[in-house]
């Protein structure tokens, strides 16, 4: 049994993805940012549209729905912040175990570290997929938000190009790409 009063400090914390802002398009300007929530829910719908039997898609969808929890206390640490990727991962772990105290040693706390770790070692086909479905879903916002905001968001296309592993993922990036192109 899972300890209620930890139940509820966990999810009054968590509550932070829905404020925060991702900072890679608050540091750019984007008029209405999505919050860290907004980016993992949509994520969670992406794992979910994977047709792949090879793939534990159940597994992806879940993954995809705690990959960024550590956030909610560490905020949207990003690769220009001059966080060496060793103390971000510290900062993560050190606050994916905080919440795994405030659950308590059950199953359910258990899964949610053991699948976050396991996006961070990116070594199962699972973790590969969702961190595809991450750099993915940033795009496909990067091109929402060029369209919204009318600015140029090249950086986060270039940031991704050539990186996407999964043959869904790769034909879901050609026919965006090519959308885009069509808009410019």
């Amino acid at each position: 049994m899972n300890n209620p009063a930890g139940v509820i400090r966990f999810l009054h914390t968590i509550q932070n993805l829905k404020k925060t802002k991702r900072t890679g398009w608050v540091d750019n300007g984007i008029k209405q940012p999505e919050s860290i929530a907004d980016h993992m829910h949509r994520m969670g719908v992406m794992a979910m549209l994977i047709d792949d039997p090879s793939l534990n898609r159940d597994k992806c969808i879940k993954m995809a729905i705690v990959h960024d929890l550590a956030e909610a206390v560490v905020g949207d640490i990003t690769p220009h912040a001059g966080v060496s990727k060793e103390d971000k991962y510290a900062m993560e772990n050190s606050a994916m175990r905080d919440f795994q105290a405030l659950l308590g040693d059950t199953a359910m706390a258990r899964e949610i570290v053991s699948l976050w770790q396991e996006y961070e070692d990116a070594q199962t086909p699972e973790a590969l997929l969702v961190k595809d479905l991450d750099k993915f879903e940033m795009i496909v916002q990067a091109l929402e938000y060029e369209q919204s905001d009318k600015k140029s968001l090249q950086s986060f296309f270039d940031s991704t190009h050539g990186k996407f592993k999964h043959p869904a993922v790769k034909a879901w990036a050609e026919v965006l790409y090519a959308e885009r192109s069509l808009n410019q």
